[in-house]
């Protein structure tokens, strides 16, 4: 039986120095009470509902009874990052220094606040140390930063799809995609009506649903094909698509979470402070299976191959795996038969090198 609920965490200080008062996160608990703990992180529009229970968790064909990630064996916790919208302190939540929601009040975060904020989460749970922690994408940023920040937390790190550092390409999407949002009449400087649905935040969702996934993956699923939407009107099977899209985000997404979100991976850096990221990569403990997809835009699989060479220089027992696939990217959601085993053989028998 799957357990819902909310840790209140109390006071936390941010990398900025600011104090964001009574903190809490949402949070999923899967699988066996007394199993061996994984502690996952998702991504940009993710949630806490990774198994799930009425309805199929986001990463339900990875995680499960039976699965690759066997929740009749481990016990699985999954939090809502700090900024989000799905019941974690974000821009949705009251104030408790106003009594009002945050909105656009709420302070910028980054990818260490969001791992501070798990950490003293485990700790009100009384867990003091995981089997594993496994994300991709912005959950593999929180990934990499929990071997770093603390780092006899963890046996493993399975961070995927995720580079050292966000890209300046990256970083470029996501400003087209930020400026949709903030360009939208109805935005009114991140004070826009709670619940109400901006055009500009289904936009950013078509820009990055377009990078995502490859080229060819576009061409092979929708070949030119049209689509009639009237007696005189018709369009391309692929606008069709993008514009569902960009809808069923705006429909259950913050507008305010999602820029600030923008704004920590915009911002990830594992090597700032720490003389870059190669430096930076000398105090991971764990040992560290890295996954990356082919035709991946945002985070280069040659970038990972670059990293795990680098740990094995500073002696650390590490896997690089690369995934071949169409869907680029959304490698990390999809077609688990061709990488989910080998995150089950390292799971349960570690890493000999």
């Amino acid at each position: 039986m799957n357990e819902y609920g909310v840790v209140c965490v109390g006071d936390l200080e941010l990398e900025s120095g600011e104090v964001l008062p009574k903190v809490e996160l949402a949070y999923e608990r899967a699988g066996q009470r007394d199993g061996e703990i994984i502690l996952v992180c998702h991504a940009l529009t993710g949630n806490q509902f990774t198994v799930g229970s009425n309805h199929q968790g986001w990463w339900s064909g990875l995680i499960g009874a039976g699965k690759y990630i066997d929740t009749s064996t481990y016990q699985v916790i999954t939090f809502n990052v700090l900024g989000g919208c799905s019941g974690s302190t974000g821009p949705l939540s009251i104030n408790p220094n106003t009594g009002e929601l945050y909105k656009n009040s709420f302070p910028f975060v980054t990818v260490r606040d969001m791992v501070h904020a798990q950490a003293k989460a485990l700790q009100k749970m009384g867990i003091s140390r995981v089997r594993a922690i496994i994300g991709g994408s912005l959950g593999g940023m929180q990934v990499l930063e929990w071997g770093l920040l603390y780092p006899t937390y963890s046996d493993l790190l399975i961070p995927l799809a995720v580079t050292p550092v966000f890209s300046d390409y990256g970083i470029a999407f996501n400003t087209i995609a930020r400026r949709a949002i903030e360009d939208d009449p109805s935005w009114q400087n991140g004070e826009y009506e709670n619940g109400e649905v901006l055009r500009g935040l289904e936009i950013a969702r078509m820009i990055g649903m377009v990078t995502y996934r490859t080229d060819s993956l576009f061409n092979q699923r929708f070949k030119k094909e049209r689509k009639v939407i009237s007696s005189n009107q018709e369009e391309f099977q692929v606008e069709s698509y993008l514009k569902y899209q960009g809808e069923k985000l705006a429909r259950r997404f913050d507008a305010n979470s999602y820029v600030r979100l923008l704004n920590a991976m915009n911002n990830y850096d594992i090597g700032f402070s720490r003389e870059g990221w190669k430096k930076a990569l000398q105090f991971i403990q764990s040992k560290i299976l890295l996954i990356g997809y082919s035709g991946d835009l945002l985070y280069p699989p040659t970038i990972l191959k670059e990293m795990a060479s680098v740990l094995k220089q500073y002696r650390k027992k590490v896997i690089f795996h690369k995934v071949e696939t169409d869907f680029g990217h959304d490698g990390f959601l999809a077609e688990y038969s061709k990488w989910g085993t080998i995150i089950k053989r390292v799971i349960e028998r570690g890493i000999k090198n």
